[in-house]
């Protein structure tokens, strides 16, 4: 898999988006590496997850999130499941499922059906030991501040809490396995 030519597919142009781009994913990646070196036990993909990490935000270009150089038209929520549409139509279905699986801790029908989500109704729920690993990093890298200076793992708490008591115990689950 050609990882920096699917990127640059997409985002053929050198310019704020790209760069904020890179940088986010190198790190998400560089960490989820490293905690996949540090636990063998798990035995986890590490080639896979450096691919599936490097794309897991490859759909943010085609939403609306200003702050960080996106003029799309879709809900920047959509960012992963418009990601994996873009995989699958390249024939990568196991990194497609990293992408619509790596929001929050994972998103579940109720809630897109109770909040009327233009996504798929189904769980998008990482289900794979690399699938979380990529989701876990993810949580502590942000798109719109220090970049490449990861949150601690407070900050990634706190950042939870305010999505549902359910992702802080997620947060704390994959802590005791991947930290």
């Amino acid at each position: 898999m050609d990882v920096q030519g699917i990127i640059d597919r997409f985002y053929p142009v050198e310019n704020e988006l790209k760069n904020i781009y890179m940088v986010h994913a190198n790190a998400v990646t560089d960490m989820a590496l490293d905690m996949a070196a540090r636990h063998p036990e798990l035995n986890i993909d590490a080639g896979f997850v450096k691919e599936a990490a490097m794309l897991h935000d490859l759909g943010i270009f085609l939403t609306d999130a200003p702050r960080i150089y996106c003029f799309g038209n879709e809900p920047y929520l959509c960012h992963g499941y418009l990601g994996a549409e873009l995989l699958r139509e390249l024939g990568y279905e196991r990194h497609a499922r990293v992408c619509e699986r790596h929001t929050g801790t994972g998103i579940s029908k109720e809630l897109i059906v109770a909040n009327g989500w233009n996504l798929p109704v189904k769980d998008f729920y990482p289900e794979t030991m690399e699938e979380q690993l990529v989701c876990f990093a993810d949580k502590f890298f942000s798109k719109t501040k220090f970049l490449d200076k990861p949150r601690t793992f407070e900050q990634v708490v706190e950042s939870m809490a305010k999505i549902s008591e359910e992702s802080v115990l997620k947060i704390h689950e994959w802590a005791k396995v991947f930290m």
